[in-house]
Parts: C-alpha cells; structure tokens; sequence
C-alpha cells in the first residue's frame, strides 16, 4: 500500500491528507487524465448513449439527482446512485460493499446490462486500452474527486462566524441528541460500515405484513443480521446530492430528518443504534440547517504531490 500527499486546499478538515492507494497502481497525473476521459466517455456503453459521469455529474456532485439511474436503452438501474466524493478513502463500495477496490468497482457498470452493458473485450476494442488499463485510469481519476473547504470545516478550523447560531445548534443536535454521529461518523461523515435502518422492508398495505425489498448486504455477506443492510453514505454535499437512501425513496432532508426522527422503520434487523428521537420541529429545522454547511468545494483531477511509503 502506498501512502499519497495529495492538494490539501479542498480536502475536509482533519481527514488524512495521506490517501491509501494500492502500490499495484499508484496515482499520476497521466493516469487520472485517462480515467478523466473514460469517465465522460460513452463509447463505454452498449448503445453510446451513457457515460459514467451521467449518473455521477460533476454538476450535481458527481450525483445524478434520479431516484434511480437511466442506462442503456432507458433501463432502470436497482438502486440510487450515490456521490462519489472522498472514495478514496472509502473501505467498501457500492451500496452492499460488494467490491473491495477501487479497480474492481469501477469496471462492473460498464458490464452491468442495466447501466453500461458493454463486455470488457468490448471497452478494449472501443478504447484501444486493455481492460487493466482502463481499471487504472478510472479508480485514479475517482480518487481525485474531493469535496471539502465546507462552512463546517472552517468552523471547525477556528471561523466561528461559518455556523450561524441555527447550524450550530444542529451540530449539537447531530452529535448529542440526533444521534447522527453514531454512524456518520469521522471527517467524511461515514463509519464505512453496514446498517439496517429499515428504508428496504416496506408494508404493502395497512395489516399486511412488512416486506423485505432489498436484501442488501445480506446478499453479500449471507449473515441473517445483514438483511436490509446498506453501506453509511458520506455526508459530504448531502445538500446537493437528492432524492436520498438507497432507493431514493426520500426526496428532501426534511423526509430523511422525519424518517430517523420516528427511529427508522421497524423490521427484524433494525440497528439498535435507531430509535425514537422525538425531535421538536425547531430542533428538525437546525439540525436541517447543519447538514447544509457540509457542502463545499468539489474538486476532480487533483495533481500528485508527493509520495511516502
């Protein structure tokens, strides 16, 4: 594993300005260029109609703003997809956690036959890149992709005036009373973890039993306590990356404050980290406020600095 300094000016307060890469392929400048034009190239899907970046828009903080995502031929994905910000520093991908790397991750959209539906033998033609390649250059290029120099992070860098007196208030709530920093946990506002918060069992109708819709991480895993489970989402520019949840169930901040506000939904593997917060409409409002100051500076391609072991 290498250890990379990477540009400091936008990265979150108190994150590790070393980011872990694997020393199978370390960052260059020459490499995040390539994933750069792989990533808004959509040669690499079936029909040429999609590109990464038309569910990660760097406009929308590499968000798509959909429920869920349109790929090839009109095809729905099966669930949200999610900012992409600070995943370099991510343990786990996707929303069950089912890539390890990076290099792994980035090459099964372009397979998937709802988003890309393109085979691999297929990229390389179309790219003149073999397939190792073109794993490279977009895990490096989604490396570079930072969110930081927030209101928040100035904050919490000595600014007392970034947080009028509401977002502080809903920092106190979001760290004491909300709970929240049980798992939105750290400088990227994730403990990287799996949670059951009950968005995925749903209730047909009134006196039917709930239903399980998304097996999750349980999928993954195959342990009973992960059925439902989905990965923690960073926090980072929540305010500008709706609908929410990982079938973008949840259109605004107020649905997701109300939703966690009422201890997530009930189910057979609810997190016992969730209850009841009884939360006053006021103590909604700030912490609502809060959330906003977490939007920043988005940054992509960001230059090597220097590199240490």
């Amino acid at each position: 594993m290498i250890l990379l300094l990477i540009a400091a000016l936008v990265l979150p307060l108190g994150l590790d300005l070393y980011m872990p890469v694997p020393s199978s392929n370390p960052m260059t400048t020459e490499k995040v260029d390539v994933g750069r034009r792989l990533f808004n190239d959509r040669r690499l899907s079936r029909d040429r109609s999609v590109a990464c970046a038309s569910c990660h828009d760097p406009r929308r903080a590499f968000s798509d703003g959909r429920a869920i995502p349109i790929g090839v031929d009109g095809r729905h994905g099966r669930r949200s997809a999610p900012a992409i910000v600070n995943r370099g520093y991510g343990r786990a991908f996707f929303w069950d956690g089912r890539s390890a790397t990076l290099e792994e991750q980035v090459l099964l959209p372009i397979q998937d036959p709802n988003e890309m539906g393109l085979t691999l033998d297929e990229a390389t033609a179309r790219t003149s890149l073999p397939v190792p390649r073109i794993a490279e250059g977009l895990a490096s290029y989604v490396r570079s992709i930072l969110s930081g120099d927030s209101r928040y992070d100035r904050f919490m860098n000595g600014d007392w005036n970034a947080l009028s007196p509401l977002e502080q208030r809903g920092l106190t709530i979001f760290r004491g009373k909300g709970n929240c920093i049980a798992c939105h946990a750290g400088p990227n506002f994730s403990d990287e973890r799996f949670h059951v918060t009950g968005v995925a069992w749903q209730q047909p109708a009134r006196g039917q039993a709930i239903v399980l819709r998304d097996e999750g991480r349980f999928a993954v895993s195959h342990r009973s306590e992960d059925r439902g489970a989905f990965k923690t989402p960073t926090l980072r520019e929540i305010g500008r990356t709706a609908p929410y949840m990982h079938d973008g169930t949840l259109s605004t901040l107020d649905a997701v404050v109300d939703f966690y506000d009422q201890g997530g939904r009930p189910n057979p593997q609810l997190d016992p980290e969730l209850r009841p917060l009884h939360l006053a409409a006021d103590e909604k409002r700030a912490l609502i406020s809060f959330l906003k100051t977490l939007s920043g500076t988005v940054s992509e391609g960001v230059s090597l600095l220097k590199a240490g072991t």
